[in-house]
């Protein structure tokens, strides 16, 4: 008999301590295997929200669509169409859709037992994907007996447990806590409709609430992020870098969005503000308070970019060849008439050099920003759930781009005497974001601002004119390069060598991205290389919305394969209440699994798999007598 490896031994009797007799690991070994043939969970992927909170909490609430489905399949021949928008506008918005109820006199005892029985009968459908401690575990707490007694229910006792059902329903009814309980059910429904949820990337920016969307999140049962170029700003102006925050208040003074800063995080403008009062005048279409910060920006950007020469970014050094006695700028070898001429805070000696005042003003915001504890909780979990990457169920998951040459092949970028490309740069951009929200060092600071408008950066995939944007009227200077990468995922050998770079399966595999509205109004699809690549910015942000033609794409996965979701501009929470105005939505299933996927085939999978073999390795080593069962504790 060949006796067990140290090592080996050492991690079975650590195992057999949660373990400890033939009968608990047999147990839990036929536990997982059960599970590893239920049906794989709803993914549901998000991107590019941009700070549109009612969109997005009704795309949370229907699931894009999800709920309507599951209606429409237990319903479909009981309900009208009226009777299903009204079941689920319920279950979206349960207690803002009561009051309406009450108000109107619908909420009567008749109607309360049809629509409980009528939840716990969606309930019951969608708990079938799951095993029972999971459904008892998503249960909210106060009702969570009840709720278990009534989703379980065997052919051979049916008419007796429905008669045990509807007299609980009818108790529920009595003591007054229908409402209450309806708003169990609904949450319920919607925590098994999807099973985790992928955001990838871009909470911030243009739209007024993205601390809403953070606090929503924050409350999910199951999700992971990828970082954004409009999220990483945010970050560095959190970890200390000057550069980030002076972009992030242009950014809010360019779409209007203030609140954000001063009411949801607390952040004081006043300072720049009256300083911006006091050193320009309202005139050429900018307001004073965008002058100064823009100066200020840019004076920041400037010195970061000097303190990199590596980076190569010289091009971008556009405030030293100003001339504000005649109104323009030298851009190569062309002169430029500007929007002003007011730079009356530029050092022509020294024009990257912060004024006194700027100094001072820079330093008060910087310490409001440290003194905000919202503002830092909701960056801290944005480290916590997010990365710039994931690799998920075979798929690969990344805001914007992996940076690549017009050859096909990954860009190399140096950085720190460090050659990076492929998965490599994403690894390194990774580290160096954590770090500079840990130690705040100039260096991994500065990074963080090259991960927001850099010009090889993996999460812009861009070069970034926002002083052209900002100053000159000469659109022609407005127009941005883009990474190579864009043109070449049409490619599928391309897309395939990227799924490889990350490990994955370049057959069955997908890369997931944002960032890039995709104009379909103009006939552009999400779907690059056959469905190999999937884009899924469509215009949540209103902004984008006549360029889109349509309020944004998500992406479902399921048992049966991926379908994206097109979505019809939303009105608001009062239609769908008033109207039942759900989101429309346009589905395309552009993979379709023969054999339904299960738990087996996913990552869970893989990881129950490995415990799998750990148990019955530790059933062996108690069967051959290698190490002895321990006593069960009492």
């Amino acid at each position: 008999m060949q006796q067990l490896d140290p090592t080996d031994r050492k991690y079975l009797e650590l195992l057999s301590e949660k373990f400890p007799t033939m009968q608990s690991a047999y147990t839990e070994i036929i536990n997982l295997e059960a599970i590893l043939n239920l049906p794989k969970g709803t993914e549901h992927f998000v991107s590019d929200v941009h700070g549109e909170y009612e969109a997005f909490e009704h795309i949370l609430n229907n699931c894009s669509g999800v709920i309507r489905e599951r209606v429409d399949d237990v319903f479909s021949m009981e309900l009208t169409s009226e009777e299903k928008a009204d079941l689920c506008t319920l279950i979206y918005y349960p207690e803002a859709k009561l009051r309406r109820l009450h108000q109107q006199g619908v909420a009567t005892e008749e109607w309360y037992a049809i629509t409980l029985m009528r939840l716990v009968r969606l309930a019951r459908r969608l708990s079938d994907s799951y095993t029972r401690s999971k459904v008892r575990k998503a249960m909210p707490v106060a009702y969570a007996y009840i709720i278990d007694e009534l989703l379980h229910i065997s052919p051979d006792e049916r008419e007796e447990r429905l008669a045990y059902h509807r007299r609980i329903v009818d108790t529920i009814i009595d003591t007054g806590s229908a409402d209450d309980f309806i708003c169990s059910l609904a949450s319920l429904i919607k925590r098994l409709a999807v099973d985790h949820l992928h955001f990838v990337g871009d909470i911030f920016d243009r739209g007024p609430h993205a601390d809403r969307i953070i606090d929503r999140l924050m409350e999910y049962h199951s999700l992971d992020l990828q970082w954004g170029n409009h999220d990483i700003v945010w970050m560095g102006a959190a970890a200390g870098s000057e550069a980030c925050l002076a972009a992030v208040i242009r950014n809010n003074i360019h779409y209007d969005s203030l609140n954000i800063l001063e009411s949801a995080y607390g952040v004081s403008l006043r300072e720049l503000a009256l300083f911006a009062e006091s050193t320009y005048v309202q005139q050429d279409g900018m307001t004073p308070l965008e002058k100064a910060i823009s100066v200020i920006l840019f004076k920041l950007e400037g010195q970061v970019i000097m303190r990199h020469p590596n980076w190569h970014m010289e091009d971008r050094l556009l405030l030293d060849k100003v001339d504000a006695s005649r109104g323009t700028v030298r851009i190569g070898e062309k002169d430029y008439k500007m929007r002003t001429s007011e730079f009356p805070t530029l050092d022509a000696s020294d024009p990257y050099a912060l004024s006194d005042e700027e100094r001072q003003i820079m330093n008060g915001l910087m310490q409001s920003v440290r003194s905000s504890q919202k503002f830092r909780s909701h960056i801290g979990f944005l480290y916590e759930k997010g990365s710039t990457y994931l690799v998920s169920n075979g798929n690969l998951l990344f805001h914007a781009c992996m940076p690549m040459n017009e050859d096909g092949t990954f860009r190399t970028v140096r950085h720190q005497d460090k050659l990076l490309s492929g998965k490599n740069y994403y690894d390194y951009a990774d580290r160096l974001a954590r770090r500079a929200w840990h130690e705040h060092d100039q260096m991994s600071l500065d990074w963080m601002w090259y991960l927001w408008c850099g010009r090889f950066s993996p999460l812009s995939g861009r070069t970034v004119k926002t002083f052209e944007r900002t100053y000159l009227e000469d659109k022609s200077t407005w127009v941005e390069p883009r990474d190579p990468y864009f043109g070449l995922i049409e490619d599928p050998e391309v897309c395939k060598r990227i799924l490889v770079e990350f490990g994955l399966d370049p057959e069955r595999g997908h890369i997931i991205n944002g960032h890039t509205p995709v104009h379909a109004s103009e006939g552009e699809s999400p779907l690059k290389s056959g469905g190999k690549l999937i884009v899924i910015d469509g215009g949540f942000c209103q902004a984008y919305r006549k360029t889109t033609g349509i309020a944004g794409y998500t992406l479902i996965s399921d048992p049966r394969g991926m379908r994206i979701k097109a979505h019809r501009p939303f009105g608001s929470i009062e239609d769908v209440l008033d109207l039942n105005a759900d989101i429309t939505s346009d589905d395309d299933r552009f993979e379709v699994r023969v054999t339904p996927l299960t738990i087996n085939d996913t990552d869970t999978g893989k990881q129950i798999r490995a415990q799998l073999s750990d148990l019955r390795a530790l059933l062996d080593a108690y069967r051959t007598g290698e190490l002895p069962e321990r006593a069960s504790k009492k």
